[in-house]
């Protein structure tokens, strides 16, 4: 079919005014790598990088940020956001934080992790950090298992949710109840910032934004741990599809781990929750 050249008319816009710099209304951050993404289809870890991205890109702290990822399905973050990263140990990360912040006091440092790594292996080195106040982000992506190595149960898992070791359902007899580590968190006077979100919708990606703009801030005020739970889909590790992993979620996840702020104060104030 030939093509036929179009003929600009007075009031309107064509490819050369629509591609001008003005006229641009969305465009991906510079932070934000060209490095094609290793999680799975419909994984709430990209999202929640993305965010990260383009918060430290219009915060203008590029240059002063430092994010620690330990093991785990965001082990390889340092190769998706352009900025300082150090990799630490499974569940020291926080340990590793502490380190840097203390020695490079003006920086924003950040640790990236998940419920296998902070609330199982890492639980002593999450709850010292966040009980000494330690001016740190802390992002935690909570999906309910252990999404790298298998699926196994995780402290996160949900009573009766199958994982590999545990294939009738978590039975809390044997392995305990779900641990909703958050809540623990913010009755440490150490932390400033306590919230759980969620980004499965373009809503809950809007608040997770400003949740964590408020902690990153914080953190640049100085005003002791901020923590950001992200309550996350594996659809791989679930065996669902990202549509049926996102409605699982919603119906068993966000009812145990109800999202909102928690906390909301200054180093040293006690929560009542």
């Amino acid at each position: 079919m030939e093509l036929k050249e179009v003929t600009k008319t007075e009031g309107t816009m064509d490819i050369q005014d629509i591609l001008k710099p003005e006229n641009l209304v969305y465009q991906k951050t510079k932070l934000l790598t060209d490095t094609p993404m290793h999680y799975c289809p419909g994984c709430s870890h990209g999202v929640v990088h993305k965010i990260l991205a383009e918060l430290i890109d219009e915060m203008g702290i590029q240059e002063r940020s430092v994010g620690v990822a330990p093991v785990g399905c965001a082990v390889f973050a340092y190769n998706y956001i352009d900025i300082d990263w150090q990799e630490a140990a499974h569940g020291r990360a926080p340990a590793v934080a502490t380190g840097i912040a203390r020695v490079n006091p003006d920086a924003f440092v950040f640790t990236y992790q998940g419920d296998g790594d902070l609330a199982s292996i890492g639980a002593a080195e999450i709850m010292h950090a966040c009980n000494r106040g330690e001016n740190i982000l802390v992002v935690f992506i909570n999906n309910g298992i252990y999404g790298m190595t298998g699926g196994q149960m995780a402290p996160t898992t949900l009573e009766g949710m199958v994982t590999a070791t545990t294939p009738y359902g978590r039975n809390t007899d044997l392995n305990g109840y779900p641990m909703r580590i958050t809540n623990l968190i913010a009755q440490l006077p150490g932390t400033s910032y306590v919230t759980r979100q969620a980004v499965h919708t373009a809503g809950g990606v809007r608040k997770c934004k400003r949740a964590l703009k408020k902690a990153i801030q914080n953190v640049l005020d100085k005003k002791g741990t901020s923590f950001v739970e992200v309550v996350s889909t594996c659809n791989s590790g679930w065996k669902l599809s990202p549509v049926a992993a996102n409605k699982w979620m919603e119906e068993n996840m966000i009812p145990y781990y109800p999202l909102g702020d928690m906390k909301d104060s200054v180093k040293g104030e006690h929560s009542e929750n």
